[in-house]
């Protein structure tokens, strides 16, 4: 079974959002949670780490979610706004305490450095990883938890190591999904700090303009830790094709995801069902990056793996990631594409950004 590194996970939001154990099987949980009606995905979850190790992944990229929306009313743990920069603050060191305290248990290492990342991947390939630590790279998806540009140090040390600027909506430093505009000043000065630190760029979740404005003002690594293709699924949460050359131009990595709206045109949110999504069409949008690409150095797993209510219908927990090789492979790809998929294009990124020691 190969060893699979995903570029994007949010375990530490569905522990202590959902109020579910990702220590123990996702099948477990999903038991507890019978009944439950407070979010759609309620016993429907499809990661934790003894699922992630069955399935061999083996590293990922974790994330800190929340963000600032001084309109909002929120109403359970579930929402991911807050009403200051400073409760989202609090809340991320939440979640980065939660990676910390399930690392002082020995259910996963934190990876700061390229050494820790060399010393867990070693691990897994020379073991079985049964019992084994999961690898964590720490990331942000959404910078509105960074109080401001002084602070970003302060999250390097605590072992983040890279950030997206923003999620859904107009954030602190730049405009998301479902809206248009540019990066703030205050977004523009943050990506000056990100590269004087060392940080890895995501430019998921960016408007166009802010995707634009974004690479023109960083020259720092840049990342798409977990995108679809436009050509394939319309929509400005996808990246169009000269959006990805230019993340090509760029030796970017980029992440498929499985969220089923971004995988077929025509989904709506609470009424499509997954029945008819398969795996299959993951493997169209990793396709697609290889063949814009010419090879498969860029293409990459950002699995975003949620609720079975929005995942393929041929996929049960974040294990059936191993599903896609036999399709790849069915397609044409090479054990050394597969291996480039799977989890080196992702290595080879992070060795050479991370700092070293």
């Amino acid at each position: 079974m190969r060893s699979i590194f995903d570029g994007h996970l949010d375990l530490a939001l569905f522990a202590l959002a959902h109020n579910r154990d990702m220590t123990e099987p996702a099948a477990v949980s999903n038991r507890r949670e019978q009944g439950m009606t407070d979010a759609l995905e309620r016993g429907r979850g499809a990661v934790s780490l003894p699922d992630m190790r069955r399935g061999r992944i083996a590293v990922c990229q974790s994330s800190l979610a929340a963000r600032v929306n001084r309109e909002t009313r929120p109403a359970s743990r579930l929402d991911l706004d807050f009403g200051t920069q400073a409760m989202a603050c609090a809340n991320a060191q939440g979640q980065l305490a939660y990676y910390r305290v399930l690392e002082e248990m020995g259910e996963v290492g934190l990876i700061r450095t390229g050494k820790d990342l060399e010393r867990m991947w070693g691990r897994w390939e020379r073991n079985s990883g049964d019992g084994h630590p999961v690898g964590i790279i720490v990331s942000m998806e959404c910078a509105d938890p960074i109080l401001g540009p002084d602070q970003l140090e302060s999250w390097w040390n605590g072992g983040l190591r890279s950030v997206s600027l923003t999620h859904f909506g107009h954030g602190q430093y730049a405009s998301g999904t479902g809206v248009e505009g540019p990066l703030t000043p205050r977004g523009r000065e943050l990506l000056t700090r990100l590269a004087e630190v060392g940080m890895t760029l995501d430019v998921s979740h960016l408007a166009e303009e802010s995707f634009y404005d974004a690479l023109d003002h960083f020259p720092g690594p840049v990342i798409a830790s977990h995108n679809n293709c436009r050509a394939l699924v319309p929509g400005d949460r996808q990246l169009s094709d000269h959006q990805i050359r230019m993340l090509l131009d760029r030796s970017a990595v980029i992440g498929s995801v499985l969220d089923a709206w971004m995988l077929v045109p025509g989904w709506v949110h609470g009424k499509s069902s997954p029945e008819n999504v398969s795996l299959a069409a993951v493997a169209d949008h990793v396709d697609h990056v290889c063949q814009l690409a010419g090879n498969s150095l860029h293409s990459a797993i950002g699995s975003d793996v949620g609720g079975l209510n929005h995942m393929p219908s041929d996929f049960q927990t974040i294990a059936d990631l191993q599903k896609l090789e036999p399709i790849l492979l069915e397609r044409g790809y090479s054990e050394t594409d597969l291996d480039n998929i799977f989890h080196a294009n992702w290595l080879r990124h992070f060795h050479r950004w991370l700092p070293e020691s």
